[in-house]
């Protein structure tokens, strides 16, 4: 490994220094490239290019090949199946997180590392993650599931603290997601599979192909389309099921759907360019354009309970409404007992007594229950349509002095248009429609770097590069009001005038428009200034320092740094380490937004809303206003390479102060909620408990990893072997008792698995490849419901993942394959009969079961 050193000089004469990889690479043949890509990683330095085994920071090399040969089809559970350290659920009912799932990566939450497409700052998505299983509540991070597989040449997952060298997010680490730059050529595949269970269908088509950009450089385009069928696991509630018992022939069995959502005209476009410009110049230009359409499922409405639909005293007796208070008929009068023994309401002497308007025609009657357009209680279907894009051009090379440099601009935009049907706005009683635009999220980011790198060869030392750079940021969230039905506030609902309501909930059930009162553009800019001194001492030892200064026109400014080194101890064997300091920035989606949802609470479904720290009932309850979550960390291990073993093994600490997320659920008293409306926020009067963003807890996570590769010759072909361990445990050291609940510490210490690993087998012989991966997922906490009253202890599970292919002619590939071969579950919920759930739905080894695909693949030149 000593000898690793001496070649830094031929890596340097390469020419790529700061970000894409080179014009001139992508001349070289698909082999070469092959070879390049697991050899060498962008990501951690602000010099060139080096070998994953030199690097003083621990990064994981995932090819193109291995993201392929796996049963996912979204980004997100591709590196989950591959990188133990990284975790991803199917969140089934969590409101916009079903839209853009969050991710974990070392037991934080997703907008805590930093995502890069060709080592450039990847935009954030416009959702915000309301309910996310605890450790991802109120997380803002970016939407990876935009980017295909085929797209990618490699991903580089730095596993270390790097806010020093890249800024806000870096905590945990950075995933680099580098596209492929080939000048010709390329491959296409269609992708069939579904659930043992016979549900989530999916297709999808997927087709790269490079091609010449005149005689010196290259353009290479991706794209993607996927339409995927939803899953259910459910089993009847138990109160749907005592509602068909006492004759309500109109409750739906399952009455609530726990499963995958429905993803429909999931389009993906990317694509990367590059020209060489002469003179030891080239630019680049990449960028993307997605769009897809999600549906997921939502919690059911009983015809009976359900609070501001169809009662208003929990279910002792029904709400009834009263269409046209002056019309001599006083609805109030009325009084419809909910029958104890179960039945069917409707079928009461008390209820067929009243005289109640139809649907659609609030003339036809003087009063209204909801049981006349939903008599077996209803499900809302909650979803939306993704759109996202960027573009990123900018100019490389060297001058003449031999100083590199990097000039960039980019632009980012993701937009979420949410949509919710199968509902109700209560307050309107007959008129209310069924079908909801409740509003829109839009996160749009731009940015400018400036990057220089130099190397120097001071006497006494065996090598130096400085490197330093500027970068400007802009970015803005804005919040777009949905459709007057969806928030207004009917004639059943709060009358802010006598200070009086009919009982009935105000908005689409499930969740509300976004109010005018609510929508508009909340931004800041920002500046950031680092330099990074990388120092050879010997042949044998270098180091890295890196101090970044960054200020924000929100909450000031903030200094961090990082110290990193590598020391060969032999050829062979080399110690490596890192202590880093980093943070976090609040989003100004976090800071500002406005929300309201429907969760399950102590009393059943609730309507929870989300202020900003700033409001004053925020204010009134302990809520602060939000500043950077601070980090320190450290890593240490050592690498071990020798033919074809190659080991690392790294220890690390990350302890977070100050940090960032969602307060437990406050309850609201009724001088609250009189103050809410005072505000004009007419719809607090449904309003059960309110929370907020909040710096009110630090926490400490540490663990290890272990990375074990060998490769050999055997059973007359190739084999390659890799184990993949990695152990988390998370502390919460401090918090404020009085708005973070015990069961939220658990959650962030318990509702990821300590200890995960993979053993992947790949074996290839002549014209045939037979890879097969064991995955260990172990013991987890999960808050059912995200009531701590309804614990899960799930144990530790084993899955195992296949794949056959099998070259047909030589362009053609077909291969057939299984995630989870065996058709494992995570353990039944003891619970499942409250709402349907059959299995903790936090599961990380997932809950739909064995997974059959087939997939073709073409290859041409």
């Amino acid at each position: 490994m000593a000898n690793n050193f001496r070649k830094r000089s031929l890596v340097l004469a390469m020419g790529v220094a700061l970000s894409v990889p080179s014009v001139y690479a992508a001349e070289d043949s698909a082999e070469t490239a092959d070879d390049e890509a697991q050899r060498m990683v962008i990501v951690g330095s602000r010099a060139a290019p080096r070998s994953v085994g030199d690097s003083p920071v621990p990064v994981d090399v995932i090819t193109a090949d291995e993201m392929m040969k796996n049963g996912a089809t979204d980004m997100t559970s591709l590196l989950a199946a591959v990188s133990p350290s990284f975790n991803v659920n199917e969140q089934p009912i969590s409101d916009a997180a079903t839209l853009v799932r969050p991710a974990n990566l070392r037991g934080l939450p997703p907008d805590s590392t930093l995502i890069l497409v060709n080592n450039k700052r990847r935009h954030r998505a416009s959702v915000i993650s309301f309910l996310g299983g605890g450790i991802s509540d109120g997380s803002q991070g970016p939407d990876i599931s935009v980017i295909p597989a085929i797209a990618l040449k490699q991903v580089e997952v730095l596993r270390d603290g790097a806010s020093a060298q890249y800024g806000s997010d870096a905590i945990a680490g950075v995933i680099n997601f580098v596209l492929k730059d080939n000048s010709s050529g390329g491959s296409a595949e269609v992708r069939w599979g579904e659930y043992a269970e016979g549900d989530g269908d999916t297709l999808v088509y997927a087709v790269n192909v490079g091609t010449e950009l005149s005689e010196r450089g290259f353009a290479n385009f991706s794209f993607e389309m996927k339409n995927a069928d939803p899953t259910s696991r459910s089993i009847q509630r138990a109160d749907a099921a005592a509602l068909i018992a006492g004759g309500n022939t109109d409750v739906a069995n399952p009455a609530q759907i726990w499963g995958s959502p429905e993803i429909s005209d999931d389009m993906k476009f990317f694509v990367n360019m590059g020209l060489d410009l002469g003179d030891n110049a080239e630019a680049y230009l990449f960028g993307n354009l997605a769009q897809r359409d999600v549906d997921g499922g939502f919690f059911f409405r009983n015809p009976h309970t359900r609070g501001g639909i169809y009662s208003a005293d929990g279910g002792a007796t029904l709400l009834i409404g009263d269409l046209d208070p002056n019309d001599g008929i006083d609805c109030s009068s009325f009084v419809v007992p909910i029958p104890a023994d179960g039945s069917n309401v409707r079928d009461s002497a008390a209820y067929q007594a009243v005289p109640f308007a139809t649907y659609g025609d609030p003339s036809s009657g003087a009063c209204w229950a909801f049981n006349e357009l939903f008599p077996g209680g209803f499900t809302p279907t909650f979803g939306g349509q993704v759109v996202d894009s960027s573009i990123t051009m900018g100019t490389k090379g060297e001058f003449d002095s031999g100083m590199r440099y990097d000039a960039s601009i980019s632009l980012g935009r993701n937009a979420v248009d949410f949509r919710i049907v199968n509902t109700v706005n209560g307050s309107l009683g007959p008129a209310s429609p069924t079908e909801f635009e409740p509003g829109s999220y839009i996160q749009l980011e731009k940015a400018a770097n400036f990057d220089i790198s130099k190397d120097f060869e001071p006497e006494g030392l065996y090598g130096m590069t400085l490197s330093a750079g500027i970068e400007r940021r802009w970015e803005s969230f804005e919040v777009k009001a949905g459709d007057p039905a969806s928030f207004e506030v009917g004639p059943l609902g709060f009358d802010p005038a006598t200070g009086t309501s009919q009982g009935f909930g105000i908005g689409s059930n499930g969740f509300p428009g976004f109010q005018p009162r609510a929508q508009g553009v909340f931004d800041r800019q920002s500046t950031g200034l680092y330099l990074d001194l990388e120092t050879y001492f010997s042949e044998n030892f270098m180091m890295d320092f890196a101090i970044r200064y960054e200020d924000f026109s929100d909450f000031g400014d903030t200094t961090d740094w990082k110290l990193s080194g590598l020391y060969n101890v032999t050829d062979e064997f080399a110690l490596r380490g890192s202590i880093s300091t980093g943070f976090r920035a609040p989003t100004t989606g976090q800071s500002n937004v406005v929300n309201v949802t429907t969760a399950f609470g102590a009393n059943g479904l609730e309507d929870q809303a989300t202020l900003p720290p700033t409001n004053p009932i925020s204010v009134q309850l302990g809520a602060t206003p939000l500043k950077p979550e601070e980090s320190e960390s450290w890593t240490f291990g050592g690498v071990y390479e020798d033919g074809d073993w190659f080991v690392t093994f790294d220890f690390y600490n990350i302890e977070v102060t100050d940090r960032i997320a969602q307060n437990s659920p406050q309850a609201l008293s009724q001088a609250d909620i009189d103050a809410l409306v005072a505000q004009g926020i007419t719809d607090a009067s449904s309003f059960s408990s309110v929370i907020w963003f909040t710096n009110d807890f630090d926490t400490t996570t540490e663990g290890f990893d272990l990375v074990v590769s060998y490769s050999a010759d055997m059973w007359g072909g190739e084999s390659d072997f890799n184990f993949a361990y990695n152990h988390t445990e998370t502390t919460v050291d401090s918090f404020n008792a009085a708005i973070i609940s015990e069961t939220r510490i658990r959650q962030l210490e318990e509702n990821l698995p300590q200890d995960r690993f993979t053993f992947t087998m790949n074996h290839t012989q002549e014209n045939w490849n037979l890879l097969t991966r064991i995955n260990y997922f172990g013991d987890y906490f999960e808050a059912h419901l995200d009531v701590g009253s309804l614990p899960i202890d799930a144990s530790a599970e084993y899955t195992v993942d296949a794949e056959f292919g099998y070259d047909i002619a030589e362009s053609f590939r077909l291969a057939v394959g299984a995630k989870n071969l065996f058709d494992e579950y995570p353990d039944e919920n003891p619970w499942a009969t409250i709402v349907g759930a059959q299995y903790p739905v936090t599961s990380p080894m997932g809950f739909n079961g064995r997974f059959m695909y087939l997939r073709g693949i073409y290859t041409f030149d």
